[in-house]
């Protein structure tokens, strides 16, 4: 019995240890910035630049967020997610990984 309650004890303690280290990777981040496109990238994060991103991503180039703060350049994973805002500047909520961005959510500014 004594062996049975350590080994739940051991259990309780590794999916503690496992939620807690996984607790951050649901975490949202909201940064604000240029919908642009990889080709002019920082260049291209300005209202004046709407007209070659839109050309430039309608050629096949990848769609880009330029974050205002420090122009971090984010590839954006699902770029369906901001059709229609090809050149705005918009607040972009979702999952950071890296240098590029699952956008969940976006708003204009």
């Amino acid at each position: 019995m004594r062996k049975l309650l350590v080994f739940c004890l051991l259990c309780c303690f590794v999916f503690a240890l496992t939620a807690w280290a996984l607790d951050d990777m649901g975490a949202s981040t909201t940064v604000n910035g240029w919908v642009t496109d990889a080709k002019c990238g920082a260049k291209g994060a300005n209202a004046n630049a709407a007209a070659c991103t839109k050309k430039c991503l309608a050629s096949g180039e990848k769609m880009v967020v330029v974050t205002d703060n420090d122009q971090k350049v984010l590839t954006v994973e699902n770029p369906d997610a901001l059709k229609g805002h090809e050149g705005h500047h918009v607040a972009v909520t979702g999952h950071v990984d890296g240098n590029s961005i699952h956008v969940q959510d976006v708003k204009m500014l």
